[in-house]
């Protein structure tokens, strides 16, 4: 159940609400979508809420990756082994890598120009959104929520700066995907060893192919839920404001023109 339907009477709306989420249009950096494309294949289409694109190049990113060995001849390079970079990687895998890379990178960049396009022109129409959401398995409702409440979550554990802001679909890829690296990168038997005082055992235990996924996905998750809580913010306060002046704002009001409104 919504307490406001999409009626089609207008050509664009800037947000809905649903159980699984918001989705709302705001304007964005595109240099900074395509960034994060760059660093992660998948992020720069999350960032946009275009899920379904997003989780097709993020499963691409890691499946091709892993079999050209790419993270492996990285590690190399930063410990000054070129030749032994050159040699671990699979050039019949790292072929396919380049151009879907590339596109992960100009398409974020295209549809983040469109969208700000299409976000300006919802805005000047300024209809009516929902704000509530009721279904049998969830409620979601917009409200003030605190950018750096959303950081701390995240910081503990990707994913749950994202549940606090109630992006499920979002909170549930970064969930399930930090425990696939953190499972084959060894990562918290490492960090275990480490409070017990045995660096090289720690060192020695560690999948650095793996474990170089982590720092992506953990920045992503820190900068994906502060990002949105600050929009998700400003939609609330939007979506109260059109509710306040056509429920209690009088027809005849006017602001004169040359008058400063706070």
């Amino acid at each position: 159940m919504e307490n406001y339907s999409n009626d089609n009477t207008a050509r664009r709306y800037s947000a809905h609400v649903s159980i699984l989420g918001t989705t709302q249009l705001h304007l964005r950096n595109p240099f900074i979508i395509a960034w994060w494309s760059a660093a992660f294949p998948g992020f720069g289409h999350w960032l946009l809420s275009k899920h379904l694109r997003g989780f097709v190049l993020f499963g691409w990113e890691v499946i091709v990756n892993m079999n050209a060995h790419i993270n492996l001849a990285m590690v190399y390079s930063f410990q000054g082994k070129i030749e032994l970079a050159k040699d671990v990687l699979n050039t019949r895998w790292l072929l396919i890598y380049i151009p879907v890379y590339i596109f992960a990178i100009w398409d974020s960049y295209r549809t983040t120009v469109d969208i700000n396009k299409i976000s300006i022109l919802a805005n000047h129409e300024n209809h009516r959104i929902n704000s509530f959401s009721l279904g049998a398995m969830e409620i979601n409702y917009l409200d003030r929520r605190k950018p750096s409440l959303a950081t701390i979550w995240s910081l503990f554990v990707p994913g749950l700066g994202q549940l606090y802001l109630h992006r499920i679909i979002t909170a549930f890829f970064i969930i399930i995907w930090v425990m696939v690296f953190a499972y084959y990168s060894r990562g918290l038997e490492a960090i275990s060893l480490l409070f017990l005082g045995k660096i090289q055992q720690a060192t020695a235990v560690l999948n650095s192919e793996w474990l170089l996924f982590f720092p992506s996905i953990y920045g992503f998750a820190v900068f994906d839920a502060y990002e949105n809580t600050i929009e998700n913010n400003k939609l609330f306060k939007k979506e109260q404001n059109i509710f306040l002046m056509e429920n209690y704002q009088s027809p005849h009001f006017r602001v004169k023109k040359g008058t400063k409104v706070e």
